[in-house]
């Protein structure tokens, strides 16, 4: 009987299929069941909304085309870690990875495992702590209090659904790729049945969707920061798009398969998006869909009654369950290379023996996610997020005219189109976005920044330890 050797690296086994579902999955999550109705309560223009939804589909694929000219370059487990680290050096490679450890990605984990509890307890009840644990608060200067014991029900499911998919890694990227791959098919299929199902039976009228630009007086006097902030809702629901070059060193002929997951994946999201907001308009006028916190639940019950509710909350328990499993999937790579590179702790860089799976950093990353998942509801994570992640996105995007100045030399399969227009672009508008974000929600940009700067002391601990 042949004995098979230990595995000391990560095994290069996903498909572009799989690269295409991870960068979809980890995008359809809960945002574009939460953050409609959030956006048209601030547009109140259904014209405006569609703009809006157009407007972050578009910026985010010049995001990805940017990633895509780089994941192209450069074929290494850790994404934008490894980039950064091409383009800027060590320091501020390690506080991008800490940042995605600290509160980018987790804190996605995080919001979207929340959501996934939510949704989930339509069909069971919670229970909850006795009221002297619920008001039990740690204070944070600028932030605030928080109230880890608060809706204890929903966060102790919300911790279980990360431990458990953390454990489905564990054993292998293959079987979790199968995961990613079926459950994003799942959820986009459901997408479009119910936006074909609306336009069929939902009895709307299209005077919902097209009313002239008939916009507030109270909308025209704030429009910048108003369509700032439905551009932030908005975000969220694209956020998650560069997951795959994380585990672009599991990925079949990265430097093809990964720029065209990038490029293919969002598209796909893109158009699903656009799709089903249309279907909401269309049986429901936008006064509405502001009114309605669950727009979809409040559309699905227009064909299907009270059953409506329950429909679309099994398809947000699907949807959510890929999007977690497409983060916690691709995001403990990052760890892992940092580890690689003597920038994080060296245990985090081990490939388990026998799955060929960084195990130690799925552990350290699922536990870290629950810890965050104690630290607010998916409102506040989900806003901290977005803050922390665009704020280097932006950093990514000018990167590629730093890689062109730094590596002029080096093969490129796939050039950005409309280099050097698109990056800049990407720039100046995140730039903007981060700064209406600051002056128009400081406490959780605020929650965001002071999470990054946590790992000031770490960076220190690696400089001085790599000197010696």
């Amino acid at each position: 009987m042949k004995i098979s050797e230990p595995k000391k690296e990560l095994v290069r086994a996903l498909s572009l299929t799989a690269a295409i579902m991870i960068v979809a999955g980890s995008m359809i999550g809960s945002g574009i069941f939460r953050k409609p109705a959030t956006m048209a309560g601030q547009l109140m223009s259904p014209e405006l909304l569609l703009l809006v939804w157009i407007a972050a589909g578009v910026i985010t694929f010049i995001g990805a085309l940017c990633n895509a000219e780089v994941a192209g370059m450069i074929e290494a487990t850790g994404g934008q870690y490894v980039y950064f680290r091409k383009m800027y050096g060590n320091t501020l490679a390690f506080f991008y990875g800490w940042a995605i450890f600290a509160v980018i990605q987790t804190g996605s984990q995080a919001a979207i495992a929340y959501v996934f509890a939510e949704y989930l307890g339509y069909f069971f009840a919670y229970p909850n702590l006795p009221q002297q644990f619920q008001e039990f608060y740690l204070y944070i200067p600028v932030v605030g209090n928080i109230y880890p014991f608060v809706d204890f029900g929903t966060k102790s499911v919300a911790i279980l659904a990360i431990l458990f998919l953390t454990g489905i890694n564990y054993i292998g990227v293959i079987f979790g790729g199968i995961v990613q791959t079926v459950v994003t098919f799942v959820k986009i299929a459901t997408i479009i049945i119910l936006s074909a199902l609306l336009f069929t039976y939902g009895e709307g009228s299209i005077s919902n969707i097209y009313t002239s630009f008939s916009i507030p007086q109270e909308t025209m006097t704030s429009m910048f920061t108003i369509i700032g902030l439905a551009l932030a809702g908005a975000f969220w629901a694209y956020d998650g798009w560069n997951n795959v070059t994380f585990v672009a060193g599991e990925v079949k002929n990265p430097q093809r398969n990964v720029p065209l997951g990038l490029l293919y994946g969002t598209l796909i999201v893109m158009a699903v998006y656009v799709l089903i907001n249309l279907a909401f308009l269309y049986v429901l006028p936008i006064e509405t869909m502001a009114e309605s916190p669950l727009v979809a639940a409040s559309a699905a019950e227009i064909i299907f009654g009270h059953k409506g509710a329950a429909i679309i909350s099994i398809a947000v328990i699907v949807s959510t369950f890929g999007a977690l499993n497409g983060s916690l999937l691709a995001t403990a790579r990052v760890q892992f290379a940092m580890a690689r590179d003597n920038l994080f702790f060296k245990p985090i860089g081990k490939v388990h023996p026998k799955f060929g799976t960084p195990h130690v950093s799925l552990v350290i990353q699922g536990l870290w996610s629950c810890v965050l998942v104690l630290s607010g509801s998916f409102d506040t994570i989900s806003d901290y997020v977005i803050f922390a992640a665009w704020l280097f996105y932006s950093l990514g995007a000018f990167g590629v005219i730093v890689l062109r100045k730094k590596m002029p030399d080096t093969k490129r399969p796939y050039k950005v189109w409309g280099y050097p227009y698109t990056p800049v672009i990407f720039v100046i508008f995140s730039f903007l976005f981060l700064v209406n974000t600051i002056l128009s929600d400081t406490e959780d940009a605020a929650m965001g920044f002071l999470l990054i700067l946590l790992g000031l002391p770490l960076y220190f601990y690696w400089k001085k330890r790599m000197k010696n």
